[in-house]
């Protein structure tokens, strides 16, 4: 038995030398491996023009959160691969194939061509190594929860575990600081030009730092334990999935992690996207904020982590769902009053409606980019969607050319059916010219204005936003841990996580996104989150037990 087993256990909110070794080097590797899979997702407006140029600026953008959605749509085959090598060799090794498959990845994408030199082979391969990154993180993240619980003194997982669960937000954080500096000193324009890839290369050197680390620790204990009395599984995938084990890891997804996962991405990315993208926040700004926000937050999931071992896991989870579901329309609101009041002021005063038979209006989404949208409607929309503008929808009749009232001015649209390209490229430029200056007498500005941002307001709102998130983050691991037996607990926890926060979570920035494009409500997204938030408080609450109490070791 490894000198880890005789670590003794600690005081209450304390960690003893041994344990903290434990802690701190599962922690810095899976903080290094969410630092790679962040950092697509940080920068996907500048990976758009990169890899999607062929595509219209709304499908491009569309098709890059998908390329960022693939790499969590691929998680629980990860998890459902790895989890089930830790669960019959062990969870060291499963660490060092993990981080090595994630490093090796991230660098490469940072050396990768874009679609100007090597064509449609540019975003095949960015999707390849997207996929290889899920996987890698798949296998990663059940593998250090269970590490790290293993190793817990009873009553103290709670405490332990939260420190994994601050990983992925300090890995978001670092991969922010590493663009954000990288911005600074090379400026915007060589920034989005080249140098978006250094954070992509950096990642080799914490591979290296990473490798290094894992290899100084020693196997759980508990896995030892089991393999020295022959009570490893011999079939994890089966004895998890396909016996009674399966109905807790059913319910395990629907009532904690599926709603867990749409809180925390709605706190963390789609806030960003919604900085960004709808409000017309520079970059920078909405970087540092959201930056800020998580430093105030972070020392929360190792709060709410500690309260947990107290008052339990599930009271905090479902109470941090039921606040996401009341108040996410009123936070973004504030948001949009704080962020851009400008074109707050402009909705209320000049609210924007295209008039349009209701038959040639089309989900304006086309993956390969080849298909050229000509209807009126098609078109009205298209400049409205890539001018950040928020409008209603009214129905006209059939065969009726699609207008935008904006206010009482009135912009005529046009059918671009039957043109030519060079005449339908005249006719939409004239269109968007008529628009924007309609929009811009009606007060709708074309970016945020940065001295009527008010930031402190907007660094509590979004602070607001990451509480939530440690309260459903972090107490979720030590409650997944708890659920499952030893011999069968990699396999069982990951992919229950990793369905949550890779389909669930993953693909909320694409479909939110989708959502408002198609309603115009630059709100509509927001259903999706408090829609899922709300079925896993209801299920959670009814069909999942509290488990801080359980003894694991049996």
């Amino acid at each position: 038995m490894s000198s880890t087993t005789a670590v003794p256990s600690p005081a209450p909110g304390t960690l003893t030398q041994g344990h903290k070794k434990v802690v701190f080097a599962s922690s810095l590797g899976t903080v290094f491996e969410w630092y790679d899979f962040y950092l697509y997702g940080s920068l996907a407006a500048i990976i758009a023009k990169q890899f999607f140029s062929a595509l219209d600026p709304t499908s491009g953008f569309i098709f890059a959160l998908l390329a960022f959605a693939a790499g969590f749509a691929v998680r629980p085959f990860g998890a459902l691969v790895f989890g089930r090598i830790g669960d019959m060799i062990g969870r060291k090794y499963t660490f060092l194939v993990t981080i090595v498959i994630m490093g090796l990845s991230t660098f490469l994408v940072g050396i990768l061509p874009s679609y100007t030199t090597i064509g449609v082979a540019a975003p095949i391969i960015l999707i390849g190594l997207r996929l290889l990154q899920g996987l890698a993180l798949g296998g990663e993240y059940g593998g250090a929860a269970t590490y790290v619980a293993e190793h817990a003194p009873q009553g103290k997982r709670g405490f332990y575990t939260s420190f994994i669960q601050t990983t992925a937000t300090l890995g978001l954080f670092l991969s922010l600081l590493v663009i954000l500096g990288c911005r600074y000193f090379l400026g915007t324009e060589a920034f989005e030009a080249w140098g978006w890839r250094i954070p992509f290369l950096v990642s080799v050197v914490l591979l290296g730092i990473s490798v290094w680390i894992r290899l100084q620790l020693a196997e759980s204990p508990m896995f030892q334990e089991m393999k020295a009395q022959g009570k490893l599984s011999k079939a994890p995938i089966t004895e998890s999935f396909f016996s009674r084990n399966g109905k807790i890891a059913l319910l395990a997804l629907l009532g904690a992690t599926a709603g867990q996962a749409v809180v925390w991405y709605a706190g963390q990315f789609y806030s960003l996207f919604f900085l960004t993208q709808t409000l017309k926040i520079d970059g920078t700004t909405a970087n540092l904020l959201i930056a800020g926000a998580l430093i105030i937050g972070t020392p929360f999931f190792i709060v709410f982590g500690a309260l947990s071992d107290k008052i339990g896991r599930k009271p905090i989870i479902m109470a941090g769902c039921l606040l996401a579901a009341l108040t996410y329309f009123p936070l973004f609101k504030a948001i949009t009053h704080y962020g851009n009041p400008a074109m707050e002021t402009a909705v209320a005063t000049s609210p924007v409606v295209v008039v349009a038979d209701p038959a040639t209006c089309n989900f304006q989404f086309d993956p390969v980019g080849k298909k050229v949208f000509t209807s009126s409607c098609d078109i009205a929309k298209a400049a409205l969607a890539k001018s950040g503008v928020s409008y209603s929808n009214q129905d006209a009749p059939a065969g009726t050319v699609a207008q935008i009232k904006v206010g009482n001015a009135v912009v005529e649209g046009f059918e671009g059916g039957g043109m030519d390209p060079a005449a339908f490229k005249t006719q939409q430029d004239g269109f968007a010219a008529r628009l924007k200056t309609d929009l811009t007498a009606a007060g709708y500005p074309e970016k945020a204005d940065p001295a009527r941002i008010n930031k402190p307001m907007l660094l509590v709102l979004l602070t607001i936003l990451v509480i939530y998130v440690t309260m459903v983050y972090g107490p979720i691991a030590a409650w997944l841990v708890e659920l499952f037996p030893t011999q069968i607990r990699y396999t069982s926890m990951s992919l229950p996580y990793h369905i949550g926060n890779g389909w669930f979570g993953g693909f909320l920035p694409t479909i939110a996104f989708a959502m408002v494009v198609a309603s115009g409500n630059i709100y509509q997204g927001l259903w999706y989150p408090i829609v899922i938030a709300s079925m896993t408080l209801v299920i959670g609450t009814l069909f999942l037990p509290e488990t801080k109490d359980v003894d694991i070791t049996k």
